[in-house]
């Protein structure tokens, strides 16, 4: 089932249409994908493999499983060792999506990853197809749900669809585990440690450690990995200790463990069930209390060691599946999956004028601390056949349904700060793809969205008003298409074109807790209409040789979005409904030689929304929304069978914002890894920030203007690791 089961690897390979996963979002096949096998700096320990010819890379974004080179989206395959390689550099799992994905904003370097977008929106986040993101309540915790060490591979597909469910408006990151390798008892262990170059002592001092086993005995396969990491303080590039962001969690001076199993049977030749179920948790340690920076001086947000008050921030979460296949239905592929996400983030105290009530405590003495939980139940069900019309014609159909059940309370006191709410949805979907000649592949398809959103009643706040608001029941009804063209003139070129719909509901926390108009009920409150993105992209892809070129443009528009905008006087993120429109390109080049790859990618974007509601896109959209446009470059060498080597370079270029104090300057981020093959095992060297550079984030420069959050990055750090595979 999309490829996990290791015994019948071979036969997956050679039938890759076997890697059909309609029911998950996005998936693709495992078939390697290295320009240069020899170019593969990972941690295990592989013979180079002579060149061969490569199968095809399958790709379900479109809910059928089309070839990459036929698709007519921008789709990005990063590969374990692409991974294994920033891992060696971070454990961060943002600075390793911003690190190989050029139009994904920088990482602020936080547990929050609000206002990472990919394209300028959100994009929809699964592991294994089990969406992460909590569209209802965002938290901007969705990219710290798992250890990357966990991860086989990250299949991301850009601009908005929806034909992957609700939340993907700028894109999905599919977040691909670990399977089962054919043997007994595989086993892998590394472990690394990092230290500022600055200081070194116990308080700086970060580590980590993963196992792994896996193998198949008879018809049953199985997998168990483990990971745990301390982190330590950070320093940025003048010594100083970095800020901590004591209210929206912070990956400095926490912990965090995952555990990863899975379990699988081979029915008979065409059956297949395995069972998967991951825990993650990453938590505060709570030592440090972050000191006010000044923005106007230039002066970044630093830490005392200083405990804070309320409980220490942190991610819970829960992600289980059970997936049946069967490759043989009358001639069709059947693919199911139930799924279960549970999450729970919790957020530091803090006395902000939104949490005062005077009949609790003083105004200005009240602390509190916001907590978010989310449970999600759904199934994902589809059927293809794809040798109609003397294998011309592919039809998939199927049908995906999600309860999704979510709150958002106040930990210290106990009140409602959003309520209980529930969205339902069943949504049927059909995808085509037409072989119309041997150059020209048409596609397209439909997906009806059926959902309902049930709230209680509640009341907000005293900072609005202690109103009353009526719960209710709103219906949510829409038929969402996409449609695609590839034209191939010659081989190993092919030209694109898509139109694709993505589909979100607006964050009903911000819509809903910030209430302050008595009388008013959910039923007709229009914060709350659906959001509807149309997504525009032409584009090309060329391999000469050795050399791979890739080109795109794309729009996306939005004639009732959501932007997000910080209210100082209260310290809280509001929302704002507008019409929206985002434009870029992106082009990438990379070069394989016997022992050398070079590669460089470049991202533009620019975004804008309508200020006063009279259709005209007059204002520009910020750094909570758009990321700078980015130039990342790259070298990887093999030096000899033991030495590799990998070098990156990332800039970020300036960029100017509507809005007083929120102009960004930009920078250049140098990054630098060797690895050395041992007799047994494998040894690593990384550093990050390798010029030391003192800079402040693109969130803090660009995002909000805020003295209380105005963070530098990190300065240079180094990492030793070892792993090996017995």
């Amino acid at each position: 089932m999309s490829g996990f089961n290791p015994k019948k690897q071979s036969f997956y390979v050679l039938k890759d249409k076997k890697f059909l996963l309609i029911l998950m979002p996005f998936f693709l096949t495992p078939a390697a994908h290295a320009d240069n096998p020899t170019m593969n700096a990972t941690n295990s320990e592989q013979e180079v493999l002579p060149e061969t010819t490569l199968d095809p890379i399958i790709v379900t974004a479109s809910r059928s499983d089309v070839e990459r080179e036929k698709s007519p989206q921008t789709v990005q395959i990063i590969e374990q060792d692409e991974i294994e390689q920033q891992l060696q550099i971070s454990s961060n799992s943002s600075d390793v999506l911003s690190n190989l994905l050029p139009s994904y904003t920088p990482s602020r370097g936080k547990m929050n990853g609000s206002g990472e977008t990919l394209r300028g929106r959100t994009p929809l986040i699964m592991i294994d197809g089990v969406p992460q993101s909590n569209p209802l309540r965002p938290t901007g915790r969705e990219v710290h749900s798992i250890d990357y060490s966990m991860v086989e591979r990250i299949e991301v597909v850009q601009g908005a669809n929806a034909t992957n469910g609700m939340g993907a408006t700028g894109g999905v990151i599919n977040i691909i585990t670990k399977k089962p390798k054919s043997g007994t008892a595989n086993q892998h262990f590394g472990i690394q440690a990092t230290v500022p170059t600055d200081t070194v002592d116990s308080d700086t001092f970060s580590y980590k450690t993963n196992y792994g086993v896996n193998g198949v005995q008879g018809d049953v396969d199985y997998l168990l990995s483990l990971s745990y990491e301390d982190q330590g303080k950070y320093l940025d590039g003048a010594g100083r200790q970095i800020g901590v962001d004591n209210t929206q969690g912070d990956l400095m001076e926490s912990r965090a463990y995952d555990v990863l199993a899975k379990l699988g049977y081979q029915i008979d030749d065409d059956q297949y069930v395995q069972a998967s179920i991951n825990r993650y948790e990453i938590k505060n340690k709570n030592n440090y209390t972050s000191v006010p920076g000044n923005r106007e001086q230039g002066i970044p947000t630093t830490s005392i060691k200083q405990k804070p008050p309320g409980d220490a921030p942190h991610n819970d979460v829960w992600t289980s599946s059970i997936r049946y296949e069967n490759t043989d239905i009358a001639g069709m592929k059947l693919d199911a999956m139930v799924f279960n996400q549970e999450f729970e983030g919790l957020f530091g105290a803090t006395n902000s004028a939104t949490f005062q009530d005077p009949n609790i405590a003083p105004v200005g003495e009240l602390y509190d601390q916001s907590r978010t939980k989310a449970s999600k139940i759904g199934s994902k069900v589809s059927l293809t056949k794809d040798d109609l019309v003397q294998g011309r014609l592919k039809i998939t159909g199927g049908l995906d349904t999600l309860y999704d059940k979510g709150k958002q309370d106040l930990y210290g006191t106990g009140r409602t700060y959003v309520p209980l709410s529930t969205y339902t949805s069943y949504s049927p979907f059909l995808q085509t793809e037409i072989a119309a000649t041997d150059k020209l592949t048409l596609h397209g398809g439909v997906r009806r969205e059926i959902g309902t959103l049930e709230t209680d009643d509640y009341r907000t706040l005293p900072r609005y008003n202690n109103v009353l608001v009526k719960g209710g029941e709103l219906d949510f009804k829409e038929n969402l298409y996409n449609a695609g063209i590839v034209y191939s003139p010659i081989k190993d070129m092919a030209l694109f074109a898509n139109y694709s719909e993505g589909y979100s509901i607006p964050d009903i926390g911000r819509a809903l807790r910030a209430i302050n108009t008595p009388g008013l009920s959910i039923e007709n409150l229009n914060q709350l209409k659906p959001i509807l993105t149309e997504n525009i992209e032409l584009g090309t892809r060329v391999k000469l040789d050795n050399t791979n070129l890739d080109l795109s443009v794309f729009e996306s528009s939005s004639d009732f979005g959501d932007r997000s905008r910080f209210d100082k006087e209260t310290g809280a993120f509001l929302m704002a409904r507008e019409k929206t429109r985002i434009r870029g390109y992106e082009t990438s080049i990379s070069q394989a030689f016997d022992d050398h790859k070079l590669k460089l990618s470049y991202a533009h974007t620019d975004g804008k929304y309508d200020t006063d509601d009279n259709g005209s896109l007059d204002g520009r959209l910020g750094g909570l929304d758009i990321a700078p446009n980015r130039l990342i470059a790259s070298w990887g060498a093999k030096w000899s069978d033991k030495i590799n080597s990998y070098l990156q370079v990332n800039h970020a270029f300036d960029r100017n914002f509507d809005g007083q104090n929120l102009d960004f300057d930009g920078y250049t981020l140098v990054d630098g890894s060797i690895s050395y093959k041992l007799p047994k095992g494998v040894a690593n060297l990384a550093v990050s920030n390798l010029l030391d550079k003192e800079y402040i984030t693109y969130y803090s420069q660009s995002a909000l203007d805020d003295d209380d959050r105005y963070f530098a990055g990190q300065g240079r750090t180094v990492t030793v690791g070892y792993s090996v595979d017995f």
